[in-house]
């Protein structure tokens, strides 16, 4: 530990910078093709579902570092332009994992019962309209705590990054570990900032998930159902309980 001087610590803290950005870049473009794949695989016309279902299959089968490898060496050669390491990263990571995740889409939507789109049907809803104001607000509770397993997945799965030469955390390492000679200390403190970060991305999908659930199956407080409880006029003493005729008394 003495041996890491400042400036190997500042390759390790870069590092982790840059596997924060890869993890946050990767998860927003995973979410936005989880989303749309997972929503097409429970359309009604047959064949969106296989198309949806054959994106969910090739990607979901193949390498993310073989991929990652195409995008970069590969699909320049067929379209005469490259992307940098790190967005060729994100996309191969983000189409991978996306996949996975579209998934945990199709079986929250299908976990809804099925009344809830028959009610829906009979108030004349449009089939974005059941989807937006029926479906979701119940399904997306249910995804956040897989959506969260599949998060730490893609943060750990960033370290592929490294073999491309991305300054990622494990890039840092393998530096450090040369110059230093030491391989039991650094790699000890690289796994140690991997925990640290999982930690935050769990305590933070926690805090969403709990958001999430607040309101679920909870009745609306009195007050807003507009009722007012009538006032109580107290008795006298000794008051008579008859109520007297019209005729008045004999």
């Amino acid at each position: 530990m003495s041996d890491l001087t400042w400036g190997l610590w500042e390759l390790l803290l870069k590092g982790a910078w840059l596997t924060v950005q890869l993890t946050v870049f990767s998860a927003l473009l995973g979410a936005t093709v989880a989303f749309v794949v997972g929503v097409a695989r429970t359309h009604r016309l047959r064949f969106v579902r296989f198309v949806s279902g054959a994106y969910m299959e090739i990607f979901r089968g193949t390498s993310a570092l073989v991929l990652m490898f195409w995008i970069f060496f590969v699909l320049p050669v067929a379209l005469g332009w490259q992307l940098v390491p790190m967005w060729a990263a994100v996309l191969a990571l983000g189409l991978s994992y996306g996949a996975y995740g579209s998934e945990i889409v199709r079986g929250a939507l299908a976990a809804v019962a099925p009344a809830q789109q028959e009610a829906g049907i009979a108030l004349s809803f449009s089939p974005w309209q059941r989807l937006t104001k029926i479906v979701l607000p119940q399904a997306w509770p249910e995804m956040i705590p897989p959506a969260n397993n599949l998060l730490i997945e893609l943060l750990k799965g960033t370290a592929l990054v490294s073999i491309m030469g991305v300054a990622d955390i494990a890039f840092g390492a393998s530096l450090v570990r040369n110059a230093t000679g030491q391989s039991a200390p650094v790699y000890t403190i690289i796994l140690v900032m991997y925990f640290v970060l999982a930690f935050v991305l769990t305590r933070g999908m926690r805090v969403l998930e709990r958001h999430a659930k607040a309101g679920i199956g909870q009745a609306p407080p009195p007050k807003s159902l507009g009722m007012r409880r009538k006032p109580t006029v107290p008795r006298q003493a000794g008051a008579s309980r008859d109520v007297p005729t019209a005729g008045g008394a004999s």
